[in-house]
């Protein structure tokens, strides 16, 4: 099956760059090897068709590149801006900030749930940025096991930023419909949690 995309980006040194596929899918990791036809270097903006294959460490990476001639393939819609894409998956944050002020209001929970919640955001960012990074360098990628793991943990808000503002993670559906059960999972159990506590200090 052929794809067709742009070369987002692209090192002569190294000989190796990234297809940007107009499905709107993950980069794909693309050699100086792989291309066929072509006249003179890889220029980024350039439409190409290319097939997809599994490389020996069970990353993706394309093959059978061929540069589109003008007049061959459509042209791909604008991107929008970080705000305009995604708006509303921001909007939770807000909410779960009216939650946790109610929450704070009925049950007085610790401090240290809110330092939970910050200090766990931040690394998940973090995490989320370099995950980014080595997909670009087709380099140790975080298993996305552990990127849901730390949004359980409270790290979800975090996540919504980067998904948002380094668009990583923020297109494949698989991984979303697990993302959004781990927060509603991490929001049910924040109410459980903050009202047990605040029965357990009524009843002292």
């Amino acid at each position: 099956m052929r794809f067709k995309g742009l070369l987002k980006s692209w090192s002569d040194e190294r000989g190796f760059g990234f297809l940007e596929p107009l499905q709107g899918s993950e980069d794909i990791f693309v050699h100086i090897k792989a291309f066929r036809g072509l006249i003179g270097r890889p220029q980024v903006g350039q439409a190409m068709s290319f097939e997809v294959e599994v490389g020996p460490e069970g990353k993706k990476r394309a093959k059978h590149v061929e540069p589109i001639r003008p007049g061959h393939t459509s042209r791909p819609k604008p991107r929008k801006s970080p705000l305009q894409r995604g708006t509303a998956t921001l909007i939770a944050i807000p909410l779960f900030l009216v939650l946790y002020i109610v929450v704070s209001v009925l049950w007085h929970p610790p401090v240290f749930i809110a330092a939970v919640y910050l200090g766990a955001s931040l690394i998940t960012y973090f995490v989320y940025d370099r995950d980014k990074a080595a997909a670009r360098q087709n380099t140790w990628r975080t298993p996305e096991n552990t990127l849901h793991f730390l949004a359980l943990a409270g790290g979800w808000p975090g996540a919504l930023l980067a998904q948002q503002y380094i668009r990583h993670k923020s297109t494949k559906l698989e991984f979303r419909i697990v993302f959004w059960g781990t927060v509603i999972l991490n929001v049910v159990g924040l109410v459980l949690l903050c009202s047990q506590l605040g029965f357990l200090w009524v009843d002292q």
